[in-house]
């Protein structure tokens, strides 16, 4: 059964996917994880910039887009500094910004593989 509150969180995730593919970010997934156990969110976002300034440039568009659309910014930031990996906690909503390399080396998307790919854009 979906409840609002499972929409709301698809909502967010399909936004959050939509600013980074419109800013350029490479392999941009967005990963349902409600039904995978021990899952700490119901969606992970996940996209690749190219550099540094890319990937904190990809979470600032987020930050500030989502929280135009929503009145929602995230209840924590990690990464933010390095801007190799940034974390952005949303609670239902967990988006993950790499740097290509750590994205290959963390490989978040096997790790999480059980969960099902949903589309970014809907149909």
């Amino acid at each position: 059964m979906t409840t609002n509150r499972d929409k709301e969180a698809l909502v967010l995730a399909r936004l959050a996917a939509q600013i980074m593919d419109e800013k350029k970010a490479e392999e941009v997934r967005i990963l349902d994880l409600r039904r995978v156990q021990g899952a700490p969110a119901e969606y992970f976002v996940i996209a690749t910039g190219n550099v540094p300034s890319h990937v904190s440039s990809l979470s600032d568009a987020v930050h500030e887009n989502v929280k135009k659309a929503t009145g929602q910014g995230p209840n924590k930031v990690e990464g933010y500094q390095n801007a190799e990996w940034i974390l952005m906690d949303y609670f239902d909503v967990v988006v993950h910004i790499f740097q290509r390399d750590k994205r290959q080396l963390y490989r978040l998307d096997e790790l999480w593989s059980d969960g099902e790919e949903v589309e970014v854009y809907s149909k």
